[in-house]
């Protein structure tokens, strides 16, 4: 039976993957690779728009790529790839750019928003067609489902309203991807303002856990992670968010349901209950880590693996632009000799 294919990038922003980015994307890109033809690429160029070191960048792209297989992902089994080994996908997307309109173009709400925070002087011209890359690196692999979350929902339809476009301005060339609707995940929040989405921007450390992050940070952080008034190991998303938080953290990576927790810390005070989260983190990251790390240590071996994943993906994205040039006009180059 033939699996339908799925596409998603992670972007090398960071020198760890965090526990939203774990339950949000990572352990689903896992899953789907027992049910789809799966590709999956670190978002190389994507990172260039927030102006990295070059030698940030480099190292955290070995990073993420090191995350994932150790998370689970098997080469043998998922496309993993980097961005910037394809070259195609910047060629795509000046085709595609070259479809956009202008207000269309602006009107996408994360350059809408970044823009607001720090004017358009904070900004660039990559961030602006950052959702017309985004768009290639979908359509450049006929993908027929894109794993989404809330914030990336606009991007999608607008990679959808391209791949019509030229389907109709060209004859029929690309796939037009359908949103692959995740099983739901838990809101995870800042430890330390259990009122906001933990993440690498906007979060303290001190909020964030990190799956590469030692056991002896993670169980510091969980213990002093901002809790609320009175002793109940109860959900209740307005009058305790900081307790609803560590229940989701501890249900999410142990599989026990929120009502069987609250029944089993029942009369036990927040130290007892603490103390379990801290340790299913731990439990959950720790293989993770281990696995990074060695597999951090043999960077040629890693290398070779994102070789071998980027040949595949070529191979895809030669086929698909064979196609593109063709129809848009572009002349062939006459190989010489």
């Amino acid at each position: 039976m033939v699996r339908p294919r799925v596409l998603s990038g992670i972007q090398p922003t960071a020198d760890s993957f965090h526990l939203g980015n774990y339950l949000g994307a990572v352990r689903q890109y896992v899953a789907l690779q027992d049910t789809h033809e799966a590709f999956y690429f670190i978002a190389d160029l994507h990172a260039l728009t927030v102006s990295p070191k070059p030698e940030d960048l480099r190292r955290r792209t070995r990073v993420a790529a090191a995350q994932l297989f150790a998370a689970g992902l098997d080469p043998d089994r998922s496309t993993v790839f980097v961005q910037s080994h394809v070259r195609e996908h910047t060629e795509l997307a000046w085709i595609l750019i070259c479809l956009t309109g202008m207000g269309e173009a602006g009107r996408m709400t994360q350059f809408k928003d970044k823009s607001a925070k720090v004017g358009e002087g904070g900004t660039n011209v990559g961030l602006f067609t950052y959702p017309i890359l985004q768009a290639a690196d979908i359509l450049m692999y006929q993908a027929e489902q894109v794993p989404v979350g809330a914030d990336q929902k606009q991007h999608l339809e607008l990679s959808r309203d391209l791949a019509q476009r030229f389907n109709n301005r060209y004859g029929q060339t690309f796939v037009v991807p359908s949103p692959y609707i995740m099983p739901e995940v838990a809101k995870i929040t800042d430890l330390q303002d259990p009122t906001s989405k933990m993440s690498k921007s906007s979060s303290s450390p001190q909020g964030i856990l990190d799956v590469l992050e030692d056991p002896a940070s993670l169980r510091k952080k969980i213990m002093r992670a901002v809790t609320d008034t009175g002793s109940e190991i109860v959900a209740d998303e307005e009058n305790k968010p900081g307790i609803t938080n560590l229940l989701r953290i501890h249900s999410a990576l142990t599989g026990v349901p929120i009502p069987e927790l609250e029944r089993r810390f029942a009369g036990q005070g927040y130290g007892a209950f603490k103390k379990e989260v801290a340790e299913a983190v731990i439990e959950t990251f720790t293989p993770i880590r281990e696995r990074t790390e060695k597999l951090l240590a043999d960077e040629v071996q890693l290398d070779r693996m994102l070789a071998a994943g980027a040949a595949r993906a070529r191979a895809v994205a030669r086929e698909t632009m064979e196609k593109v040039r063709d129809r848009v006009g572009l002349l062939p180059a006459m190989p010489i000799g």
